[in-house]
């Protein structure tokens, strides 16, 4: 009588058991789509940090090029430029040097020819130049990024583009004072010592994480260059 007893009672068990499991399953199941949407937010995600290296990586190289066109000449080292509109306190004092500058540094206005240049009025790369070679020739310039995935160059397209622009911007400043005050990144016609380089970022993937416009910037100076002191034996 015993045993028929639990003969009874162990299929009971076993539909409560498997009840339990469906239910798990299907809470499961249902979280199976917000996974899925979470993981392609991830993906998105990654995308747009890529595209932030890359375009970090853009405005660095864009820096190491020469600051303006007329620094190009390799016959001698790359001078300050004249400026038609800069702050008046960071011009030539009368020397071949800026105002504070020792006498004996090498970034003065007059080049070894014993001559002076000014800074290029247009921005943007030379007719006859097949690649550039200064800070302003990436003006305009702009690139779809692609992201490689493996050897066969497979690619995910999420239609990312990356907008080079340098302008003048205002290089002015109470430089007599105590307590110097700029405010960067500042557009101003005609030529400056400053040259304001931005990257932008956007998208027209359609994608909400990844339609946002992104700026990175950065800047340069005109302050000439300098010659390594040799040693002498």
């Amino acid at each position: 009588m015993t045993q028929n007893l639990r003969a009874g009672f162990r299929p009971a068990i076993a539909m409560v058991e498997l009840v339990f499991a469906i239910s798990v399953i299907g809470i499961a199941l249902m979280s199976v789509p917000n996974l899925l949407t979470i993981s392609m937010k991830s993906g998105f995600v990654t995308l747009q940090q890529e595209a932030i290296s890359e375009a970090s990586a853009h405005i660095s190289a864009v820096m190491t090029y020469a600051w303006d066109e007329n620094d190009t000449n390799e016959s001698f080292l790359p001078p300050i430029l004249k400026v038609s509109n800069g702050d008046s306190e960071l011009n030539d004092n009368g020397s071949g040097i800026r105002q504070g500058t020792p006498i004996e540094s090498y970034r003065k206005f007059i080049t070894s020819g014993g001559f002076t240049l000014d800074a290029s009025t247009v921005l943007g790369q030379e007719a006859g130049e097949s690649e550039p070679d200064d800070i302003d020739d990436f003006n305009g310039k702009t690139t779809k990024l692609v992201l490689i995935e493996n050897a066969q160059s497979d690619y995910v397209d999420q239609n990312i583009t990356m907008t080079t622009n340098v302008s003048y911007a205002d290089d002015s400043a109470n430089y007599n004072s105590n307590d110097i005050t700029f405010t960067p990144f500042q557009s101003k016609s005609g030529t400056t010592n400053i040259k304001d380089i931005s990257v932008t970022l956007t998208s027209g993937s359609g994608v909400k994480e990844l339609d946002k416009k992104i700026v990175l910037r950065a800047f340069s100076c005109n302050i000439g260059s300098y010659e390594l002191e040799k040693k002498r034996f």
